[in-house]
């Protein structure tokens, strides 16, 4: 089971993704009433990035995952973790137990879903009452390294776009009816990395891979010279962790 965009030859770069911020992270868990030994169902696990966390939590995990190479890194990632079972499927057809779990996640993949479909099935699988989480890490577009990346990518895409991943997910989910309570949470996080490692991390980025077609190269080549020009060994990149929690109506 498979989604219509392949990560196969991204897979790689998405460990050089940053985390999500800490006091989002310890704010989800708050309102989700999460407690250790709880079943969730990572949606979209890909490399592990929220897994992890609840992992740590003392969290038991079904990751679901489409891509096999993403799949295959976060068992890597998670190989020391009794308590994470990983399957293949999608946000619409996760092909997990209905009822079974404490908390649904998505980690960066709600919006390579039809959110519709896949909130229908988020029901399906919660219990009654419990809660699920879509959240995303945006780049702050207001430090100055970034917003130079920025217009490296719209000087050669002038109609770039971030699709839904930067939208405010409140009406897509009101839409649905299956929720309530619907919650924004918001946190900052500082992610430090070497140039070449932010060249890898843009390498993944699909969103950018898709509407460059053919440019691609050359942006992610543009985006590396301006990055080396900097001179830093290390550069800290702001992020804003953004998440939107809903409770099950029953």
């Amino acid at each position: 089971m498979k989604t219509a965009w392949d990560y196969t030859t991204l897979a790689h770069s998405y460990l050089k993704r940053p985390d999500y911020a800490p006091s989002a992270l310890e704010e989800i868990f708050r309102i989700a009433g999460l407690h250790a030994d709880d079943l969730v169902c990572d949606i979209g696990a890909g490399v592990a990035h929220f897994t992890l966390p609840l992992v740590r939590f003392g969290c038991r995990v079904d990751a679901v995952e489409p891509n096999d190479a993403m799949r295959a890194l976060g068992m890597q990632r998670t190989a020391d973790c009794p308590g994470v079972q990983w399957f293949e499927g999608t946000g619409e057809h996760t092909g997990r137990p209905e009822g079974m779990y404490d908390f649904v996640s998505f980690g960066s993949s709600f919006n390579v879903c039809d959110r519709a479909a896949a909130l229908a099935e988020t029901r399906r699988l919660l219990k009654p009452g419990k809660w699920f989480v879509c959240l995303w890490n945006h780049r702050d577009l207001r430090d100055p390294v970034q917003q130079a990346i920025e217009n490296i990518i719209r000087t050669a895409i002038p109609e770039y776009g971030y699709g839904t991943r930067r939208e405010d997910q409140t009406d897509v989910i009101r839409a649905s009816g299956l929720f309530t309570d619907i919650t924004p949470v918001q946190g900052e996080v500082e992610h430090a990395q070497t140039p070449a490692e932010i060249v890898e991390a843009w390498r993944s980025h699909s969103t950018l891979h898709r509407q460059a077609g053919d440019k691609f190269a050359a942006i992610i080549e543009q985006i590396e010279q301006y990055l080396a020009g900097l001179g830093r060994e290390t550069i800290a990149i702001p992020y804003t962790t953004r998440a939107w929690l809903a409770r099950r109506v029953d």
